[in-house]
């Protein structure tokens, strides 16, 4: 593979500040594009992104004489191709692994990439993650191309890539698909069109010491190593470096630990991931339990409020904040209330519209012993690095 696949090419990413379009931006310039982009805010992702100059807030302006990339939720704000297309182009130029399904596919994909890179297979790798041990969210190799695919807007079925891999099916985007079975025949039409292919469902979880928790990531993890093996990869040799994968940030991280408490960030934002977390949170203590979660996409919301309240209803306490937009538009009556009405009666419960309050409230509920694990798509990590400041303050 060609070092500077994009070279000469000039790129306006339009939502630069995202997991998902950061990761190509670093990419994009590692290839030799000339990089520039907007977003609404400045987000965490940007911290990966020294060094290219990006406009914050307004509207977005593309510079004469660039193309402009545009990520989903910000599609229509400017003339331009949407980011499903870039990607599809990459994979095509490449040798290239594809990882989708509803959970897991960004701890899955690192897997992949991190074994690849300490096996000396020199991928590249473009991960809706910052993952410490490669250095980020994204990367450039001569080997694999290691990427995710979204099935939020249909755009995975567009990438051709050697191997696909489908974590698991599960309907996420309600606004997208009318049911289970719909998301299914979009997977499966995919992958008939794909030569080689995992389907982790059908796998029994990895039988590993790992060094991250929880039954989900040994789901993972096997999805990894059967990925790995159609890759020319010997299993025990995969297995071995597997075990010292320490994983991706918001993944149940430790944001800090301080007066007896300790906080962890989670991206977590659906039922299944939510109740995932808490149930390896609850291994880890004997204590009180506290889950702050910010829902994320108002039709969601909408749709699974019963299911997210059951989920939070693991915790001992469960604060809850509005609704975070951009996905799509309010809608009457959607708030985050509506989750927190359908939490288990038995566990206490807390509103806070907004992420300063919520962490009020969470500190000042928190005693030594506690956990406290925030979750969502949005910012709450903000939540747990300022309830682990104000702890520190105590």
């Amino acid at each position: 593979m060609t070092e500077k696949l994009l070279d000469g090419r000039r790129i306006y990413f339009v939502g630069i500040g995202g997991a998902g379009l950061s990761a190509y931006a670093n990419v994009a310039r590692a290839w030799g594009a000339e990089v520039r982009g907007w977003d609404t805010q400045e987000t965490i992702f940007m911290e990966t992104l020294e060094g290219i100059d990006i406009d914050v807030g307004g509207d977005p302006r593309v510079p004469t004489g660039f193309e402009a990339v545009i990520s989903t939720a910000h599609a229509g704000r400017v003339p331009g191709r949407p980011r499903a297309e870039l990607l599809a182009e990459l994979v095509a130029l490449n040798r290239s692994i594809v990882v989708g399904g509803a959970h897991g596919k960004t701890t899955t994909a690192a897997m992949i990439a991190y074994i690849l890179r300490e096996l000396g297979g020199d991928p590249s790798w473009i991960i809706g993650g910052v993952v410490p041990q490669l250095g980020g969210n994204a990367g450039v190799g001569s080997g694999f191309l290691v990427v995710e695919g979204d099935e939020s807007d249909r755009s995975i079925s567009l990438l051709r890539p050697e191997i696909a891999v489908v974590t698991n099916i599960e309907v996420d985007h309600h606004a997208t698909f009318a049911s289970e079975l719909e998301l299914a025949r979009l997977f499966e039409d995919w992958l008939e069109e794909i030569p080689k292919v995992v389907r982790a469902w059908e796998l029994p979880p990895a039988d590993l010491d790992l060094a991250v928790p929880g039954a989900h990531n040994r789901r993972n993890g096997a999805a990894a190593l059967a990925t790995l093996e159609l890759a020319g990869v010997e299993r025990t040799t995969a297995e071995r470096v597997l075990q010292s994968f320490s994983g991706v940030d918001r993944r149940f991280q430790l944001v800090g630990e301080s007066a007896g408490v300790r906080v962890f960030d989670d991206y977590g934002h659906n039922p299944t991931e939510i109740a995932a977390t808490l149930e390896t949170a609850r291994a880890r203590t004997d204590r009180r339990l506290i889950a702050v979660y910010q829902p994320h996409v108002y039709e969601r919301t909408r749709q699974l409020a019963r299911e997210l309240g059951d989920a939070l209803g693991l915790a001992d306490a469960a604060i809850v904040t509005d609704v975070i937009g951009g996905r799509d538009a309010p809608k009457p009556g959607v708030t985050g209330k509506l989750v927190l009405d359908n939490v288990p009666p038995g566990v206490r419960c807390g509103w806070a519209p907004n992420l300063e309050q919520a962490a009020e409230v969470a500190l000042g509920w928190s005693r030594s012993g506690d956990v406290i694990v925030t979750f969502g798509v949005g910012e709450p990590w903000r939540i747990a690095r300022a309830v682990v400041a104000g702890l520190e303050a105590r």
